[in-house]
């Protein structure tokens, strides 16, 4: 038994689950969605950094842990916010961490898709011709790694650009000098609000129809939309006028089992980081619906969502230490350290309810190890055991 923290300042008793037997791992990909669990990184604890400091990176347990990912037959969405891309990962670290990922990736046969941004350009301020520069010299490093890429959200474009004309201008550039379809992302000012307004327009129905006119105007450039609006009715809308053969990417860690599942009308594939933790789960899920049982997808996904709900809690920005936490907890890792010191960004009781709610799925392989993690976590700050 140990002691948790709750929201009021009290405490309260917690016995550790039981082991829960786990499906054999697979490394064969679901059939019926393409699914990708965007992972995080693990930190070198040893390194002298400091937050705004170039990251270190452990990179045995960071690609021992995409080792993970596809040992369950998911794929990986590298370098992406998950990593913390902007959040503490630098340029240099991330184009570092794309190129052994990749280098992993081809060695275990492992679908591998890299986010390509522009946060190597200062802020505020340059030109527009800079940005698509940004992006261009990102997307070489991708495809050079042999990797495809995501076009991710710039906060760069989102600054400089006077309009729906401008972002259509970029995209059409760099989708030019793409080798093979990227994924474009719509990340909602829920995770970042800098990207209010993006697309030109803070109304999201006009802002669609800017992303809709870009890939029409590039037929067979695009291979999909990652959408991370955390609005299951708006994705649900974009996924319907989507051309024939543009995947739609559900980025909805609040709503992924109704998404994926889908309606008469179409379904969503998934690129989600709430993946990252749910691995063995989210993998045998939809190897149920390649079964023809979308009841026993749901029944194995929807007890998810309380977890995931209460990780992409508001600041949802700050999600990442709830999924560092996990990793921690169930053994990828040696220890509770990110890089720019964002272990700090959750409360003892937010942590000790993922925790708490994670064991209750029986995502701990050693759920022991886990409670005597969490345990010495608690006691380092001070909560008695």
């Amino acid at each position: 038994m140990i002691r948790l923290p709750t929201p009021g300042g009290g405490l309260r008793d917690h016995v550790p689950g039981p082991r829960c037997p786990a499906a054999p791992a697979s490394p064969v990909a679901p059939a019926s969605r393409v699914v990708l669990a965007a992972a995080h990184v693990v930190a070198d604890p040893l390194a002298d950094t400091s937050p705004g400091a170039p990251a270190a990176l452990d990179w045995d347990a960071t690609l021992a842990f995409r080792r993970h990912l596809w040992a369950h037959g998911l794929g990986v969405a590298e370098a992406m916010d998950t990593a913390q891309r902007g959040a503490g990962l630098d340029w240099p670290a991330a184009a570092e961490l794309i190129r052994r990922s990749a280098a992993e990736a081809k060695a275990v046969g492992g679908l591998l898709l890299c986010g390509v941004g522009t946060d190597q350009l200062p802020r505020p301020g340059g030109l527009l011709a800079e940005v698509t520069a940004a992006y261009e010299e990102q997307l070489a490093v991708v495809e050079e790694a042999g990797a495809r890429a995501v076009l991710l959200p710039s906060r760069a474009l989102a600054a400089r650009a006077r309009g729906p004309e401008d972002y259509y201008e970029v995209c059409t550039q760099v989708l030019r000098q793409a080798a093979a379809p990227v994924v474009l992302h719509w990340l909602g000012p829920a995770f970042d609000r800098a990207f209010t307004g993006y697309w030109g327009s803070e109304d999201v129905d006009t802002a669609a129809g800017t992303l809709l006119d870009i890939i029409a105007a590039h037929p067979g450039a695009v291979d999909g939309v990652k959408v991370s609006l955390l609005d299951a009715d708006r994705e649900r809308e974009l996924r319907r006028r989507l051309p024939p053969g543009v995947r739609c990417y559900t980025g909805d860690d609040l709503h992924y089992p109704e998404l994926i599942e889908g309606d008469a009308q179409g379904a969503s594939d998934a690129l989600l980081g709430v993946f990252d933790p749910l691995a063995p789960i989210a993998a045998e899920a939809v190897r149920l619906l390649d079964a023809g049982d979308p009841r026993g997808f749901r029944a194995l996904l929807d007890p998810t969502l309380p977890l995931a709900r209460h990780l992409f809690a508001p600041p949802t920005r700050h999600y990442r230490t709830g999924i560092v936490l996990l990793a921690w907890l169930a053994g990828h890792q040696s220890h509770f350290t990110m890089v720019g010191g964002a272990h700090s960004a959750r409360s003892l009781p937010h942590l000790a309810r993922a925790y708490e709610l994670a064991d209750g799925l029986g995502l701990f392989p050693d759920p022991d190890l886990a409670a005597a993690r969490m345990a010495a976590l608690l006691s380092v700050h001070g909560v008695p055991q």
